[in-house]
């Protein structure tokens, strides 16, 4: 198996059991794995493949996403969405996306996992749940497999139209019977539960109003039925989605989940941002994730997410860049700062959330929420997935006193090096999978083709 030896790094960040942050630090990774964590002294000479870093580098596990809705690349800064809130937003956009082809699906998925790689991520979970024409969720599993990110696959659905009281239209709901019988093929067929696996599923129907609860009731036994097979939706993201669970449900948000089985390891939910403070409590009591997507919320008004509050009760909290039409960027250092800056704003408190605390919620935090213990940290055994940022760029001149601490304070644009299950994806800045250029060319084709096609 090939070997691959990093050395001379300035910083090497492990976020592992101890917090070990190593000066002149080293790894040593063996295939998809790593070896040996230390310093360039303590390490072998000598492997396969050698990158000195030369001193200049700091090093660090690679960043999670944890809730995206990739086809959304084809929809940004849309004029009419522009300034709506979440239910004026999605009304707007629905009439787009019911144009969406496989096409669209296939280079949408990979415009985001590009920029997700550039900005640091080497792990992702996304939502698909619209499946007009003739997409399926098997084209954006091939575009991930061939730009080499991990991926953590979201088989969504969407079952209420607004005839009977949902909000998405009647053509862009799915029979549930057939919801479930995609859902089964999808994990019988790609599902691999292995440990440092690039693929695994996940059932996500969409959200409390465009879903039934029998739906929610009856994926929650399909996906227990499977080993590691998750559960994810959106959950009280806004006022008018709580306000619709009392209408519908006669339950806040929390509430429902729970009534449909939805709290649990295997469960995590996007936004949160207006759960209740019982409801934090019995997330964290029975270990149920919660997807933090500050850019989203801001965008869309819905608020900030107590994030700080979930931390202190045991929620397990990941990062989220969500759908690239409500954020409507990618770039997952800037959802860290966001995150950062945002729960010092919501609690008044600038002690409230250090630049360490948030690095841990984008690694260690992303790995909780997706149920994962071979991503993270940078530790013998561990997924060789880690990411390093050149230290002499101008966002980071003058703060060398703390780097670690810069990589959240000061502006990250871009990665130098990306290495996902030992593979190099990206060196010296540059993505080595596609060829850049030619996707950033076609997605814009294909997203004026979007935007311009009869409406339903």
């Amino acid at each position: 198996m090939p070997t691959l030896l990093v050395k001379n790094i300035h910083t090497l960040v492990t976020l592992d059991a101890t917090r070990r942050e190593i000066s002149n630090g080293a790894l040593f990774v063996q295939d998809h794995q790593i070896e040996q964590i230390g310093t360039t002294a303590e390490l072998p000479v000598t492997a396969d493949e050698v990158l000195d870093l030369q001193g200049r580098h700091i090093v660090l596990p690679g960043l999670i996403n944890t809730h995206h809705h990739f086809y959304q690349t084809l929809t940004r800064a849309v004029p009419q969405a522009q300034n709506g809130d979440l239910f004026n937003w999605l009304k707007t956009l629905y009439p787009l996306w019911a144009n969406l082809t496989a096409e669209g699906v296939y280079f949408s998925a990979q415009m985001a996992a590009a920029e997700l790689i550039l900005s640091g991520c080497t792990t992702a979970s996304d939502h698909l749940y619209i499946y007009p024409n003739d997409c399926t969720l098997d084209d954006e599993i091939r575009a991930m497999q061939e730009i080499g990110l991990r991926f953590h696959a979201s088989r969504g659905s969407m079952s209420v139209g607004e005839s009977q009281g949902g909000l998405p239209p009647d053509a862009l709901v799915e029979p549930e019977a057939n919801i479930l019988k995609d859902s089964q093929r999808l994990i019988e067929q790609y599902h691999d539960q292995a440990r440092h696996s690039m693929l695994r599923l996940t059932l996500a129907p969409c959200s409390p109003f465009s879903v039934s609860q029998d739906l929610m009731r009856e994926s929650a036994a399909l996906a227990r039925s499977y080993a590691g097979v998750r559960l994810h939706t959106h959950l009280a993201e806004n006022q008018s989605d709580v306000d619709y669970s009392l209408a519908n449900f006669g339950m806040i948000p929390g509430d429902y989940a729970e009534s449909v089985g939805w709290l649990g390891e295997d469960v995590w939910h996007a936004h949160c941002v207006q759960l209740s403070d019982d409801s934090i409590f019995k997330f964290g009591r029975t270990g149920t994730g919660v997807a933090h997507c500050p850019c989203s919320n801001t965008r869309l008004a819905s608020g900030i997410a107590p994030i700080r509050k979930m931390l202190d009760q045991g929620v397990p909290v990941g990062l989220g860049v969500d759908g690239s039409a409500s954020n409507d960027a990618g770039h997952l250092f800037q959802e860290a700062r966001m995150a950062f800056l945002l729960a010092r704003v919501r609690e008044c408190d600038a002690a409230a959330m250090t630049a360490r605390n948030i690095l841990e919620v984008a690694t260690l935090g992303g790995a909780r929420v997706l149920g994962r213990d071979d991503i993270g940290a940078l530790a013998p055994g561990m997924s060789a997935d880690f990411i390093a940022l050149n230290l002499d760029r101008p966002s980071f001149a003058g703060a060398l006193h703390d780097p670690v601490a810069a990589l959240i304070f000061c502006q990250v644009d871009r990665v130098d090096y990306s290495f996902i299950n030992g593979k190099k994806v990206v060196d010296q800045g540059h993505l080595t999978t596609v060829d850049l250029p030619m996707l950033v060319e076609k997605t814009n084709e294909l997203s004026q083709q979007l935007v311009n096609s009869p409406r339903l």
